[in-house]
């Protein structure tokens, strides 16, 4: 975690093993994401999986709906570079088959496998096999009864409460390898089922808000259920659950906890000033083109991309590395000492170029790279940095002159 940074407890859960990868107990918390394509079809579900973990994606699920299906995993476990989930639904014998092919994990739903001998005999096979079981219970797929107990309407209450009767019947037969999820489409209930549920049960939870929908809205409701939850020290897996390509839920996913200090960077963190009347570039095109340009380079800095030379460098200055702009040219500014100046075409050109070589060598090899630079560096930005303050006033916004024209209008 970066220095300074404010941790967030988390709440002590059991550990279980996901094939290699560790699930609670403290672990760093894992991002999930799901395969879209047939899984019968071995070989594009196993490109999809690659996308995913490279994209940053721990553990994979795949759908496990009908036999070919099962015999699709037997194919894609072992080619895997991470442990598979199947998805079970309604059929307990897909349950079994995907064991029998060597899943890493169950993910069952106790609303649409109601018998209780079926369930107990999932978890006896998956007992004798040492594979963990995911409870997922759905706001969508709450079991009729539990749904009439209470009122004819999904509560927090009766999610726990499946949860908890699922726990029953797995308890019966002595299988504890469990985790949990009680995911809904409506953020505040989503919140509040999983702040029940982690009073009641140490077993680690799978945070998500089910059916969350395309972006932008459903990047924006998954990341509200998500990120209140985790900032409360609940959660141990997290998945976003859009109607868009997995990738994006893996890609978003890694971000969000990285954004909260809970995984080490793995790419770029780019941020990047909102844009005001002092900028003297297109800000939003610079930070789109830098985006691009870092997209799959696994650069784990935080660089910035700032709209002009007064305030950038000292409003980045926590940055590893950032370009501010001024007069047609590029401040180049590495931990917020200017370093270099470039022209404007190559601002984002150079951004990389320094930012990889900071990643091989560190921070004092750029700094020691800069010395000779640097003194004209900094010259160079004092002088566009004190013209644009005589252009455009230390106020570029006229914000003082629109207050003082509304107080005449009163």
């Amino acid at each position: 975690m970066d220095a300074g940074a404010v941790e967030f407890p988390r709440k002590e859960t059991r550990q279980i093993m996901v094939g290699d990868v560790p699930v609670g107990g403290g672990a760093p918390i894992t991002v999930q994401s799901m395969t879209i394509t047939k899984t019968a079809d071995a070989e594009a579900t196993l490109q999809q999986i690659y996308a995913l973990a490279a994209a940053g994606a721990d553990i994979v699920r795949c759908t496990c709906n009908e036999p070919e299906a099962a015999e699709g995993l037997a194919r894609i476990v072992p080619r895997s570079p991470v442990p598979i989930v199947a998805d079970i639904h309604h059929q307990y014998r897909r349950a079994l088959e995907a064991l029998e092919a060597g899943v890493h994990c169950l993910r069952l739903n106790p609303g649409n496998i109601r018998k209780p001998e079926h369930i107990k005999a999932v978890a006896a096979e998956a007992k004798d096999r040492n594979v963990p079981i995911r409870i997922g219970v759905n706001g969508g797929s709450l079991d009729p009864k539990l749904y009439e107990k209470y009122g004819g309407t999904v509560t927090p209450e009766a999610m726990v409460e499946s949860a908890k009767q699922e726990i029953g019947y797995f308890e019966d037969v002595g299988f504890d390898l469990i985790k949990i999820s009680v995911k809904a489409s409506n953020v505040p209930l989503m919140i509040e089922a999983y702040r029940q549920l982690s009073e009641v049960t140490d077993f680690p939870l799978h945070l998500g808000v089910t059916e969350a929908g395309p972006p932008p809205n459903g990047i924006m409701k998954a990341t509200a259920g998500i990120a209140t939850l985790l900032a409360e020290g609940i959660g141990d897996t997290i998945r976003y659950s859009l109607t868009s390509d997995p990738v994006d839920e893996a890609r978003l996913g890694r971000a969000l906890l990285e954004s909260f200090g809970l995984r080490e960077r793995k790419n770029v963190d780019l941020i990047a000033c909102p844009s005001c009347g002092r900028a003297e570039i297109d800000v939003y095109k610079i930070a789109a083109d830098a985006q691009d340009a870092f997209a799959d380079r696994q650069i784990p800095l935080q660089v910035a991309v700032m709209g002009c030379v007064v305030n950038g460098p000292g409003e980045a200055r926590d940055a590893d590395i950032g370009i501010a702009a001024g007069n047609k040219r590029g401040h180049l500014f590495v931990k917020g000492t200017n370093v270099a100046v470039v022209p404007e075409d190559e601002m984002v050109s150079t951004l990389v170029e320094w930012a990889e070589f900071i990643t091989s060598e560190g921070i004092e090899a750029a700094m020691e790279r800069a010395k000779a630079s640097a003194p004209a560096a900094r010259r160079a930005a004092e002088e566009d940095r004190q013209r644009n303050l005589n252009e455009k006033g230390d106020d570029a916004n006229d914000s003082e002159q629109i207050v003082e024209l509304m107080r005449k209008d009163r």
